[in-house]
């Protein structure tokens, strides 16, 4: 007998001319998630739409580019599934890792962070991995909520919690808020770790910027009330 109970799938990329590692990653999504719905809001000048189209992904298109917070949050709710999964495009996340972020969530979980950066990973820079820490540590420090790493972009949320806050788009380090606004909202959270690798391509990071806005979105009011 079918489940009527069964939660739903989506898993959700924003992408910037990622034209060499969009296929690879969609079919590793695939081989662990064969119902799941495979979303890109896109805003590349390549052909990563494209390429994600024809390995069988729904793809918005954002052009011209109106930044990450706007594109990430227009790929969170425009998701149809009861369980939406973010990853980076660019091939750093375990996409074997969806399963397990998914039944978390089926266990009663609303938002299942995964962090890099337990231990530093060969593939990320020490300073990033320094940052990422001091990050996590200012978010103890403020807020008091336990956590390594606040930057993650794989993460697992009900669709429930993205449509129940208003989130403030604009602006960089948006998964910052993302993690943040959802614990102090009450909803129930854990953390795993996970795997990282180096990135297929250029990145499209300003580490400074990013940086600011991280700040912002851990001391500032309206970026977590």
């Amino acid at each position: 007998m079918e489940n009527k109970n069964k939660k739903t799938l989506s898993v959700v990329m924003i992408s910037m001319n990622e034209e060499k590692a969009v296929a690879a990653v969609i079919k590793d999504i695939r081989a662990v998630a064969t119902d799941a719905e495979i979303l890109l809001v896109d805003s590349s000048t390549d052909k990563t739409a494209e390429i994600a189209q024809e390995n069988g992904a729904k793809v918005i298109k954002q052009y011209p580019p109106k930044g990450y917070g706007r594109a990430m949050v227009l790929a969170l709710t425009s998701a149809s599934g009861d369980v939406v999964i973010t990853l980076d495009c660019d091939g750093t996340y375990p996409c074997e890792d969806i399963p397990k972020l998914f039944n978390l969530i089926n266990e009663g979980y609303d938002i299942v962070n995964t962090t890099r950066v337990e231990k530093r990973p060969k593939a990320m820079p020490y300073e990033n991995f320094l940052a990422n820490r001091l990050f996590a540590f200012c978010t103890w420090l403020r807020h008091g909520i336990k956590t390594t790493d606040v930057h993650s972009g794989m993460r697992a949320y009900t669709k429930e919690l993205i449509h129940s806050i208003d989130w403030n788009a604009p602006g960089l380090a948006l998964p910052v808020e993302l993690f943040i606004r959802s614990i102090k909202h009450g909803y129930k959270y854990t953390e795993v770790p996970i795997k990282y690798f180096e990135r297929i391509g250029n990145t499209t990071l300003t580490r400074f910027d990013s940086t600011i806005w991280t700040f912002k979105r851990i001391f500032c009011k309206k970026y977590y009330l």
